[in-house]
């Protein structure tokens, strides 16, 4: 999971720590990015248009991946306040609503941006709401980084920002696990992972990237009959082993390309290809331009930026 979260070069931005007395509402406007939010204390609800309303009990998280308008608050009869104005009222890190002894409610949230070329690496398996009761084991351990996260939301100490990013990446990383493990049947290589045999293969194929795979050697990883692994990778992850393995080469290909630290031909031999050309080849059918367009496009996006 690491290796794929670290591909989609995850950007955060940490909002104000919510205080908040009943009764209490904030109307969230609709957003392309994927939002991780805690009840730290106390309880409140969480309604997402198109979904049924969640009920939050202190310490539990929420995952939302690029969600319609939502609202989140103490009941259904408080009227919301929009959340950007709330926030922009904030003061060394906290947002108010109602006066501070009559607080019960803290709420502590982060949002999280992809990579645009590989983030449907994530999003597209994600579901829109995610819920992680706090009495999942997973999450009980991480209650010391959600405690460290609402210091530094509400701290001007240096190094504030560099610390709420990665705090907020571990938390994102932590519910991703929880979401994992109390999901039957989670979709995608999310849910991949969890398999004994498919997993193993994933990790063999994320981590030596460069070997010519074959479907033999990797249902041989996998402990399965080819025709077993074949059949049940294409059912966990939604394609093929192998056309996986050209679709991980690509999106490590464009991040690269991005980066611009390496020739073509470097470039070619690190993904599996035995030249630039066979790499250009499979580059062109999975991304629709050469990488040479690719690395042109990114370099002028760069300059302009």
């Amino acid at each position: 999971m690491a290796d794929t979260i670290g591909l989609l070069r995850p950007r955060t931005e940490a909002h104000p720590g919510l205080h908040a007395a009943a009764p209490w509402a904030v109307r969230f406007d609709a957003f392309d990015f994927v939002e991780i939010g805690c009840a730290v204390r106390g309880a409140c609800r969480l309604a997402v248009d198109g979904h049924e309303p969640l009920h939050l009990e202190e310490g539990d998280f929420y995952l939302l991946n690029a969600p319609g308008p939502h609202v989140l608050g103490s009941s259904q009869a408080a009227t919301p306040r929009p959340a950007g104005e709330l926030f922009e009222t904030a003061s060394g890190g906290v947002a108010r609503i109602g006066a501070a002894v009559d607080e019960v409610n803290y709420v502590c949230s982060a949002s999280l941006w992809f990579d645009d070329a590989n983030a449907p690496l994530l999003l597209k398996v994600l579901p829109p709401l995610v819920h992680v009761p706090a009495t999942n084991p997973l999450i009980r351990h991480v209650a010391s980084v959600t405690e460290l996260l609402g210091i530094e939301v509400e701290s001007r100490e240096v190094g504030r920002s560099l610390v709420l990013d990665h705090l907020a990446q571990i938390l994102f990383v932590q519910v991703l696990r929880a979401h994992v493990a109390q999901t039957e049947q989670p979709t995608g290589w999310l849910g991949a992972l969890a398999h004994d045999g498919i997993g193993a293969a994933l990790r063999a194929m994320h981590a030596d990237v460069s070997h010519r795979w074959t479907l033999r050697e990797l249902a041989a990883v996998s402990h399965l009959s080819r025709s077993v692994f074949a059949a049940t990778f294409k059912k966990k992850v939604g394609l093929a082993p192998l056309e996986y393995l050209i679709e991980w080469r690509m999106s490590l290909a464009r991040d690269a390309l991005r980066r611009d630290t390496i020739s073509l031909s470097e470039l070619a031999s690190t993904t599996g290809y035995e030249s630039e050309s066979a790499f250009s080849t499979a580059f062109r059918r999975v991304v629709g331009m050469s990488p040479r367009q690719f690395r042109d496009d990114a370099r002028r996006a760069a300059a302009a930026g």
